[in-house]
């Protein structure tokens, strides 16, 4: 109890952690929302690919002096470009083309950073994320990438549901189902570079991904499953940041690894879903016809 009223003081206190607390909620909400339907689209691998993909346009957006919000998203969006030009024009798959790129994408970047050493810019902090150091500005971009992605998703949530769920369908009834894929693609790209700096291109896809598969466990309808995925984002946002700060450790990390933890309780004790849950079941069936 003394660790919470210290946590409230220091939030209450210093506005650089008021700052990380609403970073990491908003990145938490977005991440949530879109990553539902890369989960039921079976494209985790894409975030992936597309979370790493930015680095090689931050850090060009550094050494030209503008914001990384503008490279990353360039270098995201001619990612999946690139991914599914080199799938429709040769015999590579997408699952083989999504490797090769993202990881050229990525080593890129490496490179790339290794070479600003002696230039006083330091940008392994891209890769891991620091909340903490989250400035206003970086604030109001999350919140204005945010508030885009989720009206977007607004606007297309007929032709998203549809192509998600029945692509064939969705292509008979004149759904422009490759606009809206290389939409989600764009969508995918901003909502990366608005977690930059709260999570690192490292860890953006497990927020992208475990909040969303925690929430596919306890639902069925997609409506509860954007609901469920976002709270579970804001929760392991505010645990993440609280044992950073109590604990002094990554921020980012901590992130993470809170929503791994209600992944885990959702995936063992889930009503439909979990392990222990279908066990006890399962041993009830069994009492039952024994006993009749």
């Amino acid at each position: 109890m003394n660790n919470i009223t210290f946590f409230i003081d220091q939030v209450m206190r210093y506005p650089y952690l008021q700052q990380a607390l609403l970073a990491a909620v908003l990145v938490g909400i977005i991440c949530g929302v879109i990553g539902c339907f890369i989960i039921l689209r079976g494209m985790a691998l894409m975030g992936d690919a597309i979370s790493h993909a930015v680095l090689p346009g931050v850090v060009v957006s550094y050494m030209i002096g503008i914001n990384f919000f503008f490279g990353a998203v360039l270098t995201g969006v001619l990612t999946a470009l690139a991914i599914g030009y080199v799938s429709q024009n040769s015999r590579i798959k997408d699952d083989s083309a999504i490797g090769i790129l993202f990881t050229a994408a990525f080593a890129l970047g490496i490179v790339m950073i290794t070479g600003l050493r002696g230039t006083g810019v330091d940008l392994w902090h891209i890769l891991f994320g620091n909340v903490l150091a989250v400035s206003r500005t970086d604030l109001w971009v999350t919140a204005g990438i945010g508030f885009f992605v989720i009206l977007l998703i607004v606007i297309f949530y007929r032709p998203l549901l549809i192509s998600t769920f029945d692509p064939i369908m969705a292509k008979a009834t004149g759904i422009p189902v490759r606009f809206i894929h290389y939409l989600l693609m764009l969508l995918l790209s901003l909502v990366t570079v608005a977690s930059l700096k709260s999570v690192g291109i490292v860890l953006v896809v497990a927020m992208l991904i475990t909040p969303g598969a925690t929430a596919y466990l306890l639902t069925d309808r997609l409506p509860v499953m954007l609901s469920l995925s976002a709270v579970f984002g804001v929760i392991s946002a505010i645990v993440g940041i609280y044992f950073s700060v109590i604990y002094d450790v990554a921020s980012g990390a901590s992130i993470v690894l809170a929503a791994s933890v209600l992944f885990g309780l959702a995936f063992f004790f889930a009503p439909k879903q979990g392990i222990v849950t279908k066990y006890i079941k399962q041993r009830r069936y069994k009492e039952a016809s024994r006993a009749s």
